[in-house]
């Protein structure tokens, strides 16, 4: 547009004490008009609200927020940038340092605050009311009250109450001092005539910025996409999109896979993206200074209603928020999902006689199928993502390499129905996949499998690699979806059993650490290189009666004896003849350990069936070689 061109004479435009007016006014009556309503609950039913809106040819944008949604704009980031918002990083002397990509380098830049009793203010303003503010721990008495007090001066506050404690899925919440109701997490909402007498109400808070070139993308967000995804993270995965659809869908499906990974549950997931194009600042230098200050009150027909003061009022627009103002997101897996895997875990290794499939005499090694090095690292991404399988040793690695099933499936095949039993976890090598699910209550007439509420997609080329079915390892219970190929594609399948394997395995090898740390051979070792060591041990097993070790005979090899096994030491000397029996966790053979060739000092044989940890040094001294090596090439030693 030219800068020269003159201003629209029956343009209004509003200035910002106006706009902020008119958000108030709708967001009071919105609230005012839920509550009148008789076809909705009222009662214990708020919800949050984020909002945006772009108005007038000055290019600006009003956000308002209730609750712990949330609005972010990316911004191209430049060498120097200014420190209010709506500039876009214009000032003079400024450097573009945007990469090739589909927009660029983007800082994100948060447009609202949330609403929590993380807040200090926000606390304050609650407990006038009388509400209690604590967690669901706190009030069940298993974690500590902090006192009111500390809120009352005036250094710090924010993002420390509750901080520890939602890192396992449970913040501070809003209670009545008459009973354990309403628990709400946020301290702001709309349609909660209950929360709203402790202080829960609809007023948003509000800011106004103008929109400049740097300014490339708008998203609106619920919370369930910022539980686990930090605002940048949200940014960056929209830049790698030209649609601003296909952004959506990837950050609300990032989002449905952390849940799922970290939760039992999923929270809701809903976002708008906006691509920012062709900001002309120019024609918006036109417009500034114009306001209703020259119009009045009458010509301006959206005001007419309003009872708050209408005067012109301050036209600024509002400065950069902090960007580390919200609520920090959750690493960490919650208290009922731990709990959850911990019961699993000890119910499959305690289960010994369940189905054929889950005896302890079936054979593994039947499930062994060859895997290539590229699938092998398809398979390593998507079980690294996984909670499941935190912490597992390179041996537990290699077994899960050993045992998940190749399957190839065709467009439309069913790889899970809904309610049926689950017996294996399931990693996508590539090809789409829906999940569906029949509402609970209604019946999938249309053998469609209900409604779609995600979609899986595995790439090779991008080493995208999703996994589900997680649930079934963890219990025998029917699925909770239906999962329906898109594509032809193809799977890993992990058994339930196999998977019974590794952790059982991990379990034992874990007090094998304890073991070797008793020993002089392994006590100048540190954690990485005992863990290595007993990662590389291998299991063998001896029949009533065998010898295992003879003494006198050379030998290299050291053995630590596995639950259930029961073996017999005999050592003949000038002394006499000494026996002695051991059981699991004791080990036999670590005389030969030594430098140079040596020999047993004793008879060792199985009075039962006995299987045994054992390793020679050989392996130890390969093993300890792989992981110095891999730390003078990381840098970490000298």
């Amino acid at each position: 547009a030219d800068g020269s061109k003159p201003a629209d004479p029956h343009t209004i435009e509003l200035t910002k004490d106006q706009m902020h007016q008119c958000s108030l006014k709708a967001h009071v009556e919105c609230n005012r008009s839920m509550h009148r309503s008789p076809a909705l609950d009222d009662s214990l039913s708020g919800t949050t609200s984020i909002s945006a809106y772009i108005q007038g040819r000055r290019n600006r944008i009003t956000v308002s927020n209730v609750g712990d949604s949330r609005a972010i704009i990316g911004q191209r980031i430049r060498r120097q940038s200014s420190d209010k918002i709506g500039r876009g990083g214009s000032d003079a002397g400024t450097v573009d340092t945007s990469d090739s990509s589909t927009h660029g380098s983007l800082r994100a830049v948060p447009l609202s605050r949330d609403q929590t009793p993380y807040r200090k203010d926000e606390r304050i303003r609650i407990r006038k009311t009388g509400a209690r503010i604590l967690s669901l721990d706190q009030i069940e008495g298993l974690e500590p009250v902090p006192d009111e007090d500390e809120d009352d001066g005036d250094d710090g506050g924010d993002i420390i109450l509750g901080e520890e404690i939602d890192e396992g899925g449970d913040p501070p919440r809003v209670w009545s001092p008459h009973g354990e109701y309403p628990g709400t997490a946020f301290t702001r909402s709309f349609g909660d005539a209950i929360a709203e007498e402790l202080g829960v109400f609809a007023e948003p808070e509000m800011i106004t910025m103008e929109l400049g070139p740097d300014d490339k993308i708008v998203v609106l967000a619920s919370d369930g996409v910022f539980e686990f995804l930090t605002n940048q993270s949200v940014i960056d995965l929209c830049c790698k999109f030209n649609d601003p659809l296909a952004a959506c869908r990837a950050v609300v499906a990032e989002s449905y896979e952390l849940w799922l990974q970290y939760e039992l549950r999923t929270d809701d997931i809903t976002m708008i993206c906006m691509f920012i194009e062709g900001v002309d600042t120019r024609e918006a230098m036109v417009y500034q200074g114009m306001s209703t200050r020259s119009f009045p009150k009458k010509s301006i027909p959206s005001l007419r209603d309003v009872t708050a003061s209408v005067e012109a009022g301050d036209d600024t627009t509002d400065k950069l928020l902090p960007a580390g103002d919200n609520r920090p997101i959750r690493h960490h897996v919650s208290k009922e999902k731990t709990k959850a895997i911990e019961q699993m875990k000890q119910r499959m290794i305690a289960e010994r006689d369940m189905t054929d499939v889950q005896n302890e005499d079936f054979d593994i090694t039947t499930l062994y199928t060859e895997k290539s090095e590229s699938e092998k690292e398809s398979i390593a991404e998507a079980i690294q993502a996984s909670v499941m399988f935190q912490n597992i040793t390179d041996a537990q690695r290699d077994l899960i390499f050993k045992v998940v099933e190749p399957i190839s499936v065709s467009k439309g095949d069913w790889v899970i129905k809904q309610g049926s039993v689950g017996d294996r976890f399931y990693i996508v090598d590539h090809g789409k996949f829906e999940v569906r699910i029949v509402p609970e209550g209604e019946e999938d007439t249309d053998g469609s499998g209900g409604n779609v509420v995600h979609v899986y997609v595995g790439s090779r080329e991008t080493h995208a690699h999703p996994s589900f079915g997680e649930l079934a390892l963890m219990y025998s219970a029917p699925r909770a979806a239906s999962i329906i190929a898109q594509t032809d594609g193809q799977l890993w399948g992990l058994h339930r059993y196999a998977f019974r394997k590794v952790l059982a395995e991990q379990t034992e090898r874990k007090g094998l650490m304890k073991v070797l740390r008793k020993l002089g051979a392994f006590k100048t070792l540190d954690k990485e290189e005992i863990e290595n060591i007993t990662g590389s041990m291998e299991e063998a097993t001896y029949g009533r009666g065998d010898i295992i070790v003879e003494q006198g005979a050379p030998g290299d090899t050291f053995y630590v004896i596995c639950h259930g096994g029961h073996v017999e030491r005999i050592e003949t000397g000038d002394g006499g003849t000494k026996k002695s029996e051991l059981k699991p966790d004791q080990f036999f053979g670590d005389e030969v350990l030594g430098p140079g060739e040596n020999q047993y000092a004793a008879t060792v044989t199985a009075l039962t069936t006995t299987t045994c940890w054992k390793i020679d040094k050989s392996t130890i001294k390969r093993t300890l070689g792989k992981v110095r090596m891999k730390r003078r090439a990381s840098g970490t030693v000298a």
